[in-house]
C-alpha cells in the first residue's frame, strides 16, 4: 500500500499561486494513479486532477482546466498540483488518493491522505 502526506496548503490571495505536494511512500508508488480532490464546508468531496500511473495522461475538472497543474516525480515519490489564478471558490481541504492504474478512469481511489487547507483571500 501507499502512504501519502499532502503539505504546502496555506493562506493565498485570490489570482496568486500555491503549489500541493503529496509525499509518498511504498515501493509501488510508481504504479498508482494519483488523484486530488478537494473538500469545501458542507460540500462533497470533488476531483480536482488525476495523473496515471506513468505520468503521461492527466485530467482535470472542468472549475481548474487551464489554471491547476499535476505532475508526479516518481524518483521522489511526490505528486504536485500546481494552482494558479485561483479563486474564491477554490478554498478547501485539499487531498490527494492514490489506487491502481484502472483508477485514473474510475476515479474510485483506495488510499487517501489528510489533506491541506487552502484558503484564499479576497
Amino acid at each position: 500500500q501507499v502512504q501519502l502526506v499532502e503539505s504546502g496548503g496555506g493562506l493565498v490571495q485570490a489570482g496568486g499561486s500555491l503549489r500541493l505536494s503529496c509525499a509518498a511512500s511504498g515501493r509501488t508508488f510508481s504504479a498508482y494513479a494519483v488523484g486530488w480532490f478537494r473538500q469545501a464546508p458542507g460540500k462533497d468531496r470533488e476531483f480536482v486532477a488525476a495523473i496515471s500511473w506513468s505520468g503521461g495522461n492527466t485530467d482535470y475538472a472542468d472549475s481548474v482546466k487551464d489554471r491547476f497543474t499535476i505532475s508526479r516525480d516518481n524518483a521522489k515519490n511526490t505528486v504536485y498540483l500546481q494552482m494558479n489564478s485561483l479563486k474564491p471558490e477554490d478554498p478547501a481541504v485539499y487531498y490527494c488518493a492514490g489506487g491502481l492504474p484502472s483508477t485514473f478512469f474510475t476515479r474510485t481511489y483506495g488510499y487517501w491522505g489528510q489533506g491541506t487547507n487552502v484558503t484564499v483571500s479576497s
